[in-house]
């Protein structure tokens, strides 16, 4: 689909906070936008991000963790996402620089201590938080027309 508003959502590892986004996006407005992930330093996806996103009906397993230089350079992005502070400082200014840009943070589920049972109960918050912050902005920046395809009746 050529012409369809590109969003990447960025955060440090592009494991778990970053990934949630992405497959929500995705699901929230299917085929009407671009929706890519990355991370500053990528590791692999977190099973737990898997897990939850799995608890609320989202696949995401066709997903994979990239490099912000994974990136096509030239790929004219409509908004850049940071979804944690290292990511937003990290970033270089330059970086889709005619981006709409937004710094939303979002604590590491990964760095929570305890036991698995707390490990997984931060896992859900941070994607419960997530949900909210996407629902949020799509209702009120994104234009109508990016939320429902052409003659729909649906919002």
């Amino acid at each position: 689909m050529p012409n369809i508003p590109s969003i990447l959502f960025l955060c440090t590892a592009n494991s778990a906070r970053s990934q949630m986004a992405e497959g929500y996006l995705k699901s929230r407005l299917a085929r009407l936008v671009n929706v890519q992930s990355a991370g500053m330093r990528p590791k692999p996806i977190h099973p737990l991000t898997i897990q939850v996103m799995e608890e609320i009906g989202l696949d995401i397993k066709g997903q994979h963790s990239k490099a912000l230089l994974d990136i096509d350079p030239n790929h004219r992005f409509t908004y850049v996402i940071t979804v944690c502070d290292a990511a937003e400082s990290e970033c270089p200014k330059s970086f889709a620089p005619s981006a709409v840009k937004h710094a939303w943070s979002f604590p590491d589920p990964v760095r929570n201590d305890g036991d698995e049972k707390t490990l997984l109960e931060g896992f859900r918050q941070v994607r419960d938080q997530i949900i909210k912050q996407i629902d949020q902005w799509v209702r009120e920046e994104i234009p109508e027309h990016w939320r429902k395809p052409k003659g729909s009746k649906t919002p």
